[in-house]
């Protein structure tokens, strides 16, 4: 992995260059060079990682050999569920798992450096004032973008009108929000109650719940459960099978 000499960022705006440039290289991956990411992440190659590096450069390889690694590891074997999923979900799943190590990364350095509350607080709203990679691959940054622009404008608007009329609007604005915070803890406990019909049961490549009419096979090492598309596991190929081992546990057990 060669994206650029490396180096260790040491202030809050230091780190906050090395998250843009990285999330910059994933997000080039997982858009731009879409195609050329997808060819990469073969399903029959070993378990394989999206690295983002401070250069705006991305690389897909194997992970760290050295234990513990240099720097936090981003998602291992995202290759395996590539063929098992819809391209567009799949695309989206290694969107949240970057956006989640690019984290890990960051507050890795400032724990290393030594910041404060205050130091990291700061970070963090730098961070968050950016759209997320799986804000931009899914398109949810620029739908956000035309809500706040249309919001801008409403209130734009507004400040013409009197001030009765810029009351009973926030009364108004005010009664939609608990409205609309009422919907949304009413949706949120149907999906509680979904969750519990159908059990906690995720897969251990692609992240999905179980569902009846699916395949599952157990990793009799980590126990963990998988898809059989997602390992490419057949039932036929199964009965042949006295102990599975995940492509996780393989490869571990391969490492000398």
């Amino acid at each position: 992995m060669d994206g650029g000499a490396p180096y260790n960022p040491r202030t809050v705006e230091e780190v906050f260059r090395d998250f843009k440039g990285r999330r910059a290289g994933m997000i080039r991956a997982l858009t731009t060079d879409v195609e050329e990411f997808y060819q990469q992440c073969d399903p029959e190659k070993e378990n394989l990682c999206l690295y983002g590096f401070p250069s705006e450069q991305w690389e897909v390889n194997l992970p760290a050999e050295e234990v513990p690694p240099e720097l936090p590891e981003p998602a291992l074997g995202i290759n395996f569920a590539r063929d098992g999923m819809q391209e567009k979900d799949w695309l989206s799943l290694v969107a949240v798992h970057s956006d989640a190590w690019l984290l890990a990364v960051a507050f890795y350095f400032g724990a290393r450096f030594g910041f404060d509350k205050a130091d990291r607080k700061r970070l963090f709203n730098m961070i968050n004032d950016l759209p997320t990679i799986f804000e931009v691959v899914t398109g949810m940054a620029k739908k956000q973008g035309k809500e706040k622009s249309s919001v801008s404008n409403h209130s734009s608007n507004k400040s013409k009108s009197n001030s009765k009329q810029t009351q009973r609007g926030s009364e108004s604005q005010g009664k939609y929000s608990k409205a609309m915070q009422s919907k949304d803890e009413d949706e949120e406990g149907l999906d509680e109650e979904d969750e519990e019909e159908h059990g906690e049961t995720l897969c251990g490549a692609c992240g999905e719940n179980y569902a009846a009419d699916e395949f599952w096979i157990c990793c009799d090492i980590c126990e963990k459960w998988f898809h059989g598309k997602c390992v490419k596991i057949t039932p036929a190929r199964a009965e042949h099978i006295k102990q599975y081992k995940c492509p996780s546990c393989s490869n571990k057990r391969s490492r000398p």
